[in-house]
């Protein structure tokens, strides 16, 4: 890719994002310093001050006891309407009180953020606390939303409940509505639910389905790979006179990708081409650009990121994360060092996905000074690490056999609140295995325990493959009759 042309040195310093922090990645950056002290700008003001006229010191001296004045009336009006809010918040969980009698503001705010964080129990009761309001009447879009909400949990006889209770109360039942009731049981994989709804749709006149019906349904059948069902959708969209649009081809072609079906994915792109009113995007690029990078297609990735960039579909953050993990993946540090130069020079912020990909990457080629500096640097920017970060440095440093820093990081785990899962755990053992620490690999269960998760049969299995190669088959066997126990 000539747009990201690198040096020969596949790990060059210049990538570093911040040139005060050194260019050594083996040292920590040293913050800057601050006063500790609040009132030490205060002090080097006053010297200054000494200096003006008595009137204009009097000035400033009222100014600032009236922007200190505002500040706690400010402060006090935060903490009133807070106290004020988590009081209702309280009557809505409890119902306790005059509970038809609640503000209308509150109520439906506390039901957005339930349905935002898929909390469909709560969310359903904070509904029928707000049907039970002297101020109530019947929307159909808070039941869409909460049929859609079900939906994404899983939950469709619930959502189908809501549909009826929704008709029931005179709501319009339109296209909309039953988009989300059919979305909702083909998400749960009732495909024959859902294409019930579908030829229901069909013969109502106002509830024709278009290609966003299409589109949801065909993206539930690539999920669980059932391309023969996508290809009769497809042939029923023609003969409804309905035209995929560009969510119907990226849909498309990210399940076909995912399956490993690229003849069938260049076709696609090539009827996606033909079509002016179905242009590619950047969701077109990256799905095409992760296909074939994460399948190691590295020359043909590089090939369709210039046809792309040639049709004038600019990257984003995301695509140079695809690009970051395929070269890393393949071991390409030099391509992979040139995109963190391109996005260094044209000013894209790295996220977590990026950080976890090039300290992944940098762990997988033992340079573990730049993957430290890389994991200071993320934390000074105030990107907080999650489990996979945590995976990819004690994978490292199991490689490295470097048992020391494995110690640090779990210290660092106890002073912070990432929340671990078992996938981590697994990888610690692993890391413990590979070093022959075995008083600590068999530590890590009673860690699992502790932090509320249970050992699975990966788990196990990774035990008893470090004891067998270390030649200690009675713990080997020992394990094995805990893991046929566990089923």
């Amino acid at each position: 890719m000539a747009s990201l042309a690198g040096p020969a040195n596949p790990f060059p310093s210049s990538f570093n994002r911040r040139g005060q922090l050194g260019n050594n990645p083996g040292t920590d950056p040293q913050p800057s310093k601050v006063p500790t002290n609040g009132n030490s700008n205060r002090n080097a003001l006053t010297i200054a001050e000494r200096r003006l006229p008595l009137p204009k010191l009097k000035e400033i001296e009222a100014r600032e006891r009236k922007e200190e004045t505002n500040r706690k009336i400010a402060s006090q009006k935060a903490i009133s309407i807070i106290l004020r809010r988590e009081a209702t918040k309280a009557v809505i969980e409890k119902k306790k009180g005059n509970s038809k009698k609640l503000l209308p503001r509150t109520v439906l705010e506390a039901l957005h953020e339930r349905i935002t964080a898929l909390r469909w129990e709560s969310a359903l009761k904070v509904f029928e606390l707000l049907r039970e309001q002297l101020w109530y009447r019947p929307n159909s879009g808070i039941y869409i939303k909460l049929i859609v909400m079900l939906g994404k949990c899983k939950q469709p006889e619930k959502a189908h409940t809501l549909f009826q209770a929704m008709i029931d109360e005179g709501c319009v039942a339109d296209r909309e509505a039953y988009t989300a009731l059919m979305s909702a049981y083909s998400r749960s994989g009732h495909f024959d639910k859902a294409f019930s709804i579908l030829e229901q749709m069909k013969q109502i006149s106002d509830c024709q389905p278009d290609v966003f019906t299409y589109s949801i349904l065909i993206k539930s059948c690539v999920q669980v790979f059932d391309f023969d069902k996508v290809q009769w959708l497809l042939s029923d969209m023609q003969i409804q006179g309905i035209k995929p649009n560009t969510i119907t081809y990226n849909t498309l072609l990210d399940a076909y990708g995912k399956a490993k079906k690229f003849m069938e994915m260049e076709s696609l792109l090539v009827e996606m081409l033909r079509q002016r009113e179905c242009q590619p995007d950047v969701w077109t690029m990256n799905s095409t650009l992760r296909a074939f990078g994460g399948s190691g297609q590295i020359e043909m990735m590089e090939k369709c990121y210039e046809k792309f960039q040639s049709a004038g579909i600019e990257p984003t953050i995301k695509t140079f994360n695809i690009l970051l993990d395929s070269y890393g993946k393949t071991g390409n540090y030099e391509k992979m060092s040139a995109v963190m130069e391109y996005m260094q020079r044209y000013h894209f912020s790295w996220t977590l996905v990026t950080y976890n990909i090039v300290i992944d990457a940098f762990g997988r080629a033992g340079d573990l000074k730049q993957m430290e500096f890389l994991f200071r640097l993320m934390q000074s920017e105030k990107i907080k690490p999650n489990c996979v970060t945590l995976c990819s440095l004690v994978r490292a440093y199991g490689h490295g056999g470097k048992a020391e820093k494995i110690a640090a990081v779990l210290r660092f785990i106890d002073n912070s609140d990432v929340m671990l899962d078992t996938v981590f755990f697994n990888c610690l053992v692993d890391a413990y295995g590979m070093m022959g620490c075995f008083a600590e690999m068999k530590g890590v269960i009673e860690m699992m325990k502790r932090r509320g998760c249970e050992p699975d049969k990966i788990t196990y299995r990774t035990m008893i493959k470090a004891y067998s190669v270390s030649g200690m088959s009675s713990h080997a066997k020992e394990l094995q009759k805990e893991l046929a126990s566990c089923g």
